[in-house]
């Protein structure tokens, strides 16, 4: 492939889980931009109508609860079925409940876990299925944390579970590699979207995050497009296993202090 072609999806079908706001709608619309045939799948029907209906072409929108597994394999089945393949999947849907761990409840536990680990799990297997079974395997990308690696007080059953979604990429690049498919994680810093807005709204703790990049702001969902793309794209064909921290420098500078050299 010529350079001028590396980051193109020209004749891909690409999933997006996550789609009907924030960080996947801006990847949808990304991917559709550099040519991609979307589906846009969220938990949140009237969302990823709304997001298909940007792209227009007759974009595919469904509601995908990854909690479902059945649910998952049977919205990628609907894909190939309409498309012939399935060549990107990228899953992007997470939940926090932020509470110290002495006070965590049993429910809220499992309420994360379902999301972030197992509904992640859900589409890594049913991904891995199809893509594994098909002539010229695939790209697969799930949304990790900067939190599967620096945590804070109050993010201990959200970190854990980000830390899992490495080893499951991991784990799904190691098993997946032989046929041809890739998988990846994403660790974006904090962006600005509809989960984040109640911090957002706070200054204080604003300010206390935006400090943390290294360019003294948060990320714009935007902003998270090229690193998703590139590995969904022939760019990174040699790109598995690993993850692509897109998070301004949070978890490469030491410290807020910058002392006299």
């Amino acid at each position: 492939m010529s350079d001028h072609g590396l980051f193109s999806l020209n004749g891909k079908t690409a999933a997006v889980i996550g789609a009907g706001s924030g960080i996947g709608e801006a990847v949808a619309l990304g991917a559709a931009r550099q040519g991609a045939s979307v589906a846009c799948l969220d938990s949140h029907d009237a969302a990823a109508q709304s997001v298909a209906a940007k792209i227009g072409g007759g974009t595919i929108a469904a509601r995908v609860d990854i909690r479902d597994a059945q649910g998952v394999a049977d919205a990628f089945d609907a894909i190939v079925r309409a498309r012939g393949r399935l060549d990107i999947v990228i899953c992007t849907p997470g939940i926090n409940v932020r509470k110290p761990i002495l006070q965590y409840s049993a429910e809220e536990f499992d309420r994360v876990v379902a999301v972030n680990l197992k509904g992640s799990f859900h589409v890594l297997q049913a991904a891995g299925r199809i893509m594994t079974a098909q002539k010229g395997g695939g790209s697969i990308v799930i949304f990790s944390s900067i939190r599967s690696q620096v945590v804070e007080p109050g993010q201990s059953v959200y970190a854990m579970t980000k830390a899992g979604i490495v080893q499951l990429v991991r784990a799904g690049a190691a098993e997946f590699g032989p046929a041809g498919v890739r998988v990846n994680a994403v660790a974006p810093g904090v962006v600005e979207t509809p989960l984040t807005a109640p911090i957002k709204a706070n200054a204080g703790w604003y300010e206390a995050y935006a400090s943390k990049s290294v360019f003294k702001r948060w990320a714009r969902a935007e902003e998270m497009v090229g690193p998703t793309l590139f590995l969904a794209s022939d760019a990174a064909s040699y790109v598995t296993g690993t993850v692509l921290f897109a998070d301004g420098g949070w978890t490469a500078a030491d410290g807020r202090f910058t002392p006299p050299v």
